[in-house]
């Protein structure tokens, strides 16, 4: 492939007319915003309205995006991992008003006994710190388990919101396990993607690893001060990270197929659209139904909101694995006020409204500039926002 061809702008799929401003954002995005491969999938009121994907899956633009290339969406999984608990608590088997200990005895060691499920699905449980963990045990689950036993809240609970980059996940894992017998992995691929044929993965099959794009580092993304100063609440927060936990782990075979439950997942841009349509659609899409209308509304209350959270004094607001628009007014996902979803470190938006039946998700595997904040990501928000619908 010469150098002309790798500066083409290669953009596929359907776009209806209604959404035509986010079709001309992601055109811009290529030919402007420095944009190497994307997708976006939008659906309104319960229809497929945009379906577009370009650009390439490496940075040497060597490989085409294609229809069915997954992309790594980093933290979109804590509001997949959290409906999975959300699914058992509509079914009567959680109670999310009940302490997380009785489902998992030894989460009440250190003064965690009054925690509840809701505090943890929301960001509300002061459990922010894997202090104990050792680098690496996001790969594993029971030494995540041993350490977040371990660990005291770093406040009581509802006195402050502090966004829980990675204990989250492995915390909803524990639940899911001790409640239906099956890793949070299998139940979310046995209750949610594969009933919706949804390709979107927390552990990619061996058979669909050369499917992935390759996540590539941004020059203008600098890592958070505040991870890098050892006593701070972020640094606490990463120590299960493995050693130089940067694209080029995040490219690795044994994180793709590891499906970490905070940050793992990888998939398609429709397919996580069509889990957040089914959300708007009342718990129902396509014939397939995963929760109820009253449990979907249950998750989407918010909880909390400050402007600035516990772990990088960032504003945000959150639901129960939700966020909602934060305080500051800066519209994470639309401009509707009903607005909620969730954002990847990467740039990734999942995003929904219901009273516009509105559901979508943009992936790229070029990093946003601001750890899931950058032009390109605030470029569809607001093209979806300028849609007359």
């Amino acid at each position: 492939m010469n150098s002309t061809d790798k500066d083409e702008i290669i953009l596929k799929g359907e776009c209806v007319e209604t959404f035509e401003p986010v079709k001309q954002a992601l055109i811009k995005n290529f030919s402007t915003n420095g944009e190497i491969g994307s997708a976006v999938c939008i659906y309104h009121e319960g229809k497929k309205v945009v379906d577009l994907w370009g650009g390439f899956m490496d940075g040497e633009r060597t490989r085409l995006w294609q229809e069915n290339t997954l992309c790594l969406m980093y933290s979109v999984a804590k509001s997949i991992s959290s409906l999975a608990v959300h699914i058992l608590a509509d079914q009567g088997k959680v109670d999310l008003e009940s302490p997380i200990a009785e489902y998992w005895p030894s989460f009440a060691k250190m003064g965690k006994e009054n925690i509840k499920v809701r505090h943890s699905l929301s960001h509300w449980c002061g459990v922010w710190s894997n202090k104990g963990a050792n680098p690496g045990d996001i790969y594993k689950p029971e030494a995540m388990a041993r350490a977040i036993e371990n660990q005291a809240p770093a406040w009581d609970i509802e006195t402050k919101g502090a966004y829980n980059s990675v204990n989250i996940g492995f915390i909803a894992g524990e639940i899911v396990k001790r409640v239906s017998n099956k890793s949070i992995q299998d139940f979310i691929s046995e209750n949610i993607t594969e009933p919706l044929a949804a390709k979107y993965y927390l552990g990619v099959p061996e058979s669909s690893l050369k499917l992935c794009a390759d996540i590539i580092p941004n020059p203008a993304d600098a890592i958070h001060a505040a991870g890098q100063e050892p006593d701070s609440p972020a640094a606490a927060a990463w120590t299960a990270f493995p050693n130089n936990f940067g694209p080029s782990e995040q490219n690795s075979k044994r994180f793709r197929i590891a499906g970490v439950p905070s940050f793992g997942g990888i998939g398609e841009a429709r397919g996580m659209a069509k889990i957040y349509a089914c959300l708007v659609e009342g718990g129902e899409i396509d014939g397939v139904r995963l929760i109820s209308s009253e449990g979907i509304a249950r998750a989407i209350e918010t909880q909390w909101s400050d402007m600035n959270e516990g772990l990088i004094n960032r504003p945000m607001a959150m639901a129960m694995g939700f966020m909602k628009t934060p305080p500051d007014g800066m519209p994470l996902f639309t401009s509707l006020p009903d607005a909620f979803g969730h954002l990847g470190s990467g740039g990734a938006r999942a995003f929904a409204s219901p009273s516009k039946r509105l559901a979508g998700c943009f992936v790229s595997n070029y990093q946003s500039e601001k750890r899931g904040r950058g032009v390109r990501t605030e470029a569809i928000v607001n093209a979806i926002s300028e849609c007359n619908i």
